[in-house]
């Protein structure tokens, strides 16, 4: 018996329009009949999931039996272990295919080193640095007399020529060396950044100088007391933003001057005026320390030095901006740490050689 799907039934648009099939004609299912298959249907299938669930049952109450017998001996834990080992080795071990060593020991290769200024590009720029500490990259090498522009209150400081791929080492009054990347300077299209963003100045310190880093090269650090040294540019490179201790400044004193070394001499002048000439040979190359006394004060302390060849004589700039080389320096060339004598007439007020 079975509905005669052949017909043709009107369709139903929602449960109110279904009709239900004639039972009065032959081969149309009662209700009753309907109900009864569908019942013997779902019974066999819940007994189908009570005996699933009979033998999940049984199984983790068997499993739970195992694991309390575990727990209570210490013995039969270890021969659990055990045997999982043998299993890890049987499964991973060298008679698996995948589980054979795959590598050998064997001396670590050496390879280049890439500086970080390979991924830059070389390129010229000007690096200005205003007296209050803002700095900026400027592109190409510009005139180092031209004017430039600054923030209200702040005006020129240092400024010189260098390549985005240079390290730049800056030296502050507290005798500590920071280390600046070019490449990471501003543009010069505005009034620069504070240096104090990049590396970590204390605020009571000032920027002394900053010079480009080159290999091999030496400069001379001289603290406000007159005392100094020299020191190699690879020795002041500073790792981390806190800078590196180089010059040792006490009490009153700080680092008044970094400049390269270029020439055979060195000339010092103090805030009493007098300049005193020696051979850069008797000042000592350190890595770190308070260095020699390179001029005796009876009052004040270092005002300016520089380094000449005795040959070519001392250069200065006058008052009125004009260079002016003295030649004859006998008078003022005697030993280090002696007072020297009173600067030639024509030199600055200021007791500045630049």
């Amino acid at each position: 018996m079975s509905e005669d799907w052949g017909k043709r039934h009107e369709r139903a648009k929602d449960e109110l329009d279904y009709k239900r099939p004639d039972v009065s004609i032959e081969g149309e299912l009662s209700e009753a009949q309907t109900e009864a298959i569908l019942n013997m249907r779902l019974r066999s299938l819940r007994k189908l999931e009570e005996v699933e669930l009979v033998k999940e049952r049984d199984s983790l109450m068997e499993e739970r039996a195992n694991l309390e017998d575990l727990l209570a001996d210490t013995m039969q834990q270890w021969n659990k272990i055990a045997e999982e080992i043998r299993e890890t080795k049987k499964q991973f071990g060298q008679s698996f295919v995948a589980g054979a060593r795959r590598t050998d020991f064997a001396e670590a290769q050496d390879f280049e080193e890439v500086p970080i200024e390979a991924m830059i590009e070389k390129e010229p720029i000007t690096v200005v640095c205003s007296s209050m500490g803002w700095i900026r990259a400027m592109n190409g090498h510009i005139d180092l007399e031209r004017e430039l522009k600054f923030k209200d209150g702040d005006g020129p400081g240092i400024i010189f020529h260098a390549q985005t791929t240079d390290k730049l080492l800056a030296l502050g009054s507290n005798g500590r060396f920071y280390t600046i990347l070019a490449s990471n300077l501003p543009g010069g299209r505005g009034m620069g950044e504070p240096i104090r963003l990049m590396v970590d100045i204390p605020d009571e310190a000032k920027i002394v100088n900053i010079i480009p880093y080159i290999s091999n090269q030496t400069l001379l650090v001289a603290s406000s007391a007159g005392d100094g040294f020299i020191v190699r540019h690879d020795d002041v490179i500073a790792q981390t933003k806190s800078g590196k201790q180089i010059l040792n400044v006490k009490d009153n004193s700080t680092a008044k001057v970094c400049c390269d070394i270029n020439g055979d001499h060195i000339a010092v002048v103090g805030e009493n005026r007098k300049v005193l000439i020696f051979p850069i040979s008797e000042l000592p190359e350190m890595a770190r320390g308070k260095g020699v006394r390179l001029q005796k004060y009876k009052d004040g302390g270092l005002s300016d030095l520089t380094t000449f060849n005795l040959s070519d004589g001392l250069t200065w700039l006058d008052p009125a901006g004009r260079r002016r080389t003295e030649s004859d320096l006998a008078d003022w060339t005697a030993k280090r740490a002696t007072a020297g004598r009173m600067a030639p007439r024509g030199f600055p007020r200021d007791n500045k050689f630049k």
